[in-house]
């Protein structure tokens, strides 16, 4: 047997770390743009899922049902989503560099153009 040794606490740098992404944990889902026409829900699945765990890929698409050239993908975690944000920008997905960042419309209505004067 013999107990393996408690892991030691890590430092305490991690408390003031914490409540900055407080707010916005929960928010699985990344918007995705510069997208080839031509890429598929699959190919957007695929190259996202190098961040971690996708739970579906969707391409936004116009009412004439052409690519919009963006897309947003799903992940199972927060953590996943916040990693593709920073390590899956600029990366190359059918030739073009996309760029990821934060999917702000869901739930919020309209585009958020307030005008505080």
């Amino acid at each position: 047997g013999g107990g393996g040794g408690g892991g030691g606490g890590g430092g305490g740098w991690t408390q003031h770390h914490n409540h900055r992404g407080h707010h916005n944990s929960g928010n699985l889902s990344v918007y995705v743009g510069n997208l080839a026409y031509e890429t598929s829900w699959q190919d957007l699945k695929d190259h996202m899922r190098a961040a971690g765990n996708v739970d579906k890929a969707d391409i936004l698409k116009g009412d004439d049902g052409r690519s919009k050239g963006c897309g947003i993908v799903l992940y199972q975690k927060p953590q996943e989503a916040a990693r593709a944000i920073r390590e899956l920008q600029n990366t190359q997905l059918n030739g073009r560099p996309i760029f990821v960042r934060e999917d702000r419309e869901q739930g919020g209505h309209g585009h958020g153009h307030h005008h505080n004067h």
